[in-house]
């Protein structure tokens, strides 16, 4: 995950924290932590017997993923809707970047494996729960082109659903940004491309009340430490709404471009706030 994008209109003004938002930090983050934890400990555990019996294919400890996902959602307090069928089979899930809350909202309602940058792994922490929970770690750079499909191919052919964010960078959750095409090469060089399925999703946080409807995003040079205890501290929290789209086949499409755009018209027409501001900035 990487916070590159910076807004025009600044970032929100956060309000101080009550005595009850510090207490709010201190016992829903001691049971996150405890939640993660646990959940760590038993997919190294369960491990130990899944991978020589499975290798990569990871037949059982996604599931584990998705259970902390949905406890830790539970415990922040903030309510989660899906829309549409999480698609099952080869190829990828695709979607909007707005804030680290990405990863707890489509983990919880999906067996994926993210597609991350390579410096993620090295980070204190999020590293080791990235790697634990078989992230895909890749260099956006040309010269990783050939590597990189090669390992999507292996991926998709142990049955794994990759998940990937096109915008390459987090978002004020206002907005779609422009989709980057790249990744999308290794579906085209593949020769799974005619049994392989892209699913456009839409992910949108709505604020809690009285809050700045950017209140979910996380962007720019926003700290993450600041960030994370901003959500936790909330009294009220907003909700999220998750929306599938039905999965485009790759083979109808002639080059990565036409893919990776027509997967970003699905999103930013179904994300309420980001078509809001289109149709503004066309009426003007």
């Amino acid at each position: 995950m990487t916070t590159t994008w910076i807004s025009e209109d600044g970032e929100p003004v956060d309000k101080k924290i009550s005595i009850i938002g510090w207490l709010l930090v201190m016992v829903r983050g001691a049971l996150i932590i405890l939640v993660i934890t646990t959940g760590l400990v038993l997919k190294l555990f369960f491990r130990v017997f899944e991978k020589p019996m499975f290798r990569n294919r990871r037949p059982l400890t996604p599931y584990i993923t998705i259970f902390v996902s949905k406890i830790s959602l539970y415990l922040l307090s903030i309510p989660i809707k899906r829309f549409g069928t999480p698609f099952e089979g080869s190829g990828a899930l695709v979607a909007n970047h707005s804030s680290w809350l990405d990863i707890f909202a489509l983990n919880s309602g999906h067996r994926l494996y993210f597609v991350s940058k390579s410096e993620v792994a090295k980070w204190p922490g999020i590293g080791l729960l990235a790697k634990a929970t078989g992230t895909l770690f890749i260099r956006r750079e040309s010269k990783e082109a050939i590597a990189q499909k090669k390992l999507f191919e292996q991926r998709i052919k142990m049955g794994h659903t990759l998940l990937f964010f096109p915008e390459g960078t987090s978002t004020d959750g206002m907005r779609v940004l422009p989709f980057k095409s790249a990744l999308f090469q290794a579906f085209f060089d593949s020769d799974l491309s005619g049994q392989c399925f892209v699913q456009p999703v839409t992910v949108t946080y709505f604020s809690p009340k009285n809050e700045d409807p950017r209140f979910y995003g996380w962007w720019g040079d926003m700290s993450f430490g600041a960030h994370l205890i901003k959500t936790i501290a909330s009294r009220r929290q907003g909700r999220i709404e998750v929306r599938y789209h039905d999965p485009l086949l790759v083979s109808d499409f002639k080059k990565r471009k036409e893919l990776a755009t027509a997967a970003e018209k699905i999103i930013r027409s179904s994300h309420v706030f980001a078509n809001s501001i289109e149709n503004s900035q066309a009426n003007h």
